[in-house]
């Protein structure tokens, strides 16, 4: 199989969904407990993007097997099976290799660091394989917003920052005699769920986005999703809340002092975002403008990573 036909398999434009929250919850650690752990950071980095271009080819070769719709650009030219003519029992063996490589630096990952990283791993694991497989992918429900923005925005930041101060006491197991104990710095949990919202919001935002476009043939399809729930106009609605929240938590983050001033630059993109809601409110095209939610949550968390490293330098 050419590369390009394993790129498009995988969707790799679409890893910056991950790669952001890992750098931002990275630049976030250097930038608030000056630490990094370099050997920490390169296992979750390859774990991280294997699990995920692992779980877009499940749903891709899902989606292959499962439509009732077989034409149009979500199956004909979107989906690489198709457009590539890829044989079944090489995408398999993608997928098997993709997880088998994800679970191995995991495993690693683990032994460097502790127990709590198996387990919100091994969730986020079973989550993303969930998302697109099984009796009922989650992607095939309303749940695909909430469930991609929190593990996606929130748990993959909260463990770029964990792997780092693994033992500074932000989240503590302690089991003896039978009795499992857990410790938390509730503040520095409360500044990361923070800090996360714009990624949470952005991510859930690209899939909804996502399920707008394909309302009509989601219910074709057989697929239940949020917008299908909702209705157009209140999942567009949604859809512009959401990014407007976006800027409600950093003037928070600032006021508390959890991020530098530095990060003011981050309402320099206002102007573009609402642009981009505009022309998307205007039209819901999955070839034209679904981009337009991926183009707001690179704009808006590019320019907050690029804030901490600005705020670090100087």
């Amino acid at each position: 199989m050419f590369i390009g036909s394993f790129l498009k398999l995988v969707e790799i434009q679409t890893k910056v969904a991950s790669l952001i929250p890992f750098l931002l919850g990275t630049l976030y650690t250097l930038y608030r407990f000056d630490h990094f752990n370099l050997k920490n950071f390169i296992l979750m980095l390859i774990s991280l993007v294997a699990i995920d271009m692992a779980t877009t080819a499940i749903n891709n070769f899902i989606d292959y097997k499962q439509s009732n719709k077989t034409h149009g650009y979500n199956y004909e030219s979107h989906n690489a099976i198709v457009k590539d003519k890829l044989k079944e029992s090489t995408v398999k063996a993608i997928i098997l290799s993709l997880l088998a490589i994800a679970v191995f630096f995991g495993i690693i990952l683990v032994f460097n660091t502790n127990l709590l990283v198996l387990v919100l791993g091994g969730i986020s694991f079973g989550v993303g394989v969930l998302y697109s497989f099984g009796p009922l992918p989650i992607s095939r429900t309303p749940l695909g917003e909430i469930s991609s923005g929190f593990f996606m925005g929130f748990v993959i930041t909260f463990i770029s920052i964990y792997i780092h101060l693994f033992d500074q006491n932000l989240v503590s197991l302690f089991y003896e005699g039978g009795i499992l104990s857990i410790k938390l710095n509730l503040m520095e949990l409360i500044y990361i769920w923070l800090i996360s919202i714009p990624l949470v919001c952005g991510i859930a935002n690209i899939m909804l986005a996502n399920n707008i476009c394909d309302i009509d043939d989601d219910l074709e399809n057989n697929r239940y999703t949020l917008p299908n729930y909702l209705g157009k106009e209140s999942s567009l609605h949604l859809f512009k809340v959401l990014y407007y929240l976006v800027y409600l938590d950093l003037i928070i983050l600032l006021v508390l002092e959890v991020i530098p001033l530095t990060s003011l630059l981050t309402f320099l993109t206002l102007l573009s975002v609402k642009r981009n809601i505009e022309l998307f409110v205007e039209k819901q095209s999955k070839k034209d403008t679904f981009i337009l939610a991926v183009k707001n949550f690179v704009l808006i968390n590019s320019v907050q990573i690029l804030a901490l490293g600005l705020a670090m330098m100087f």
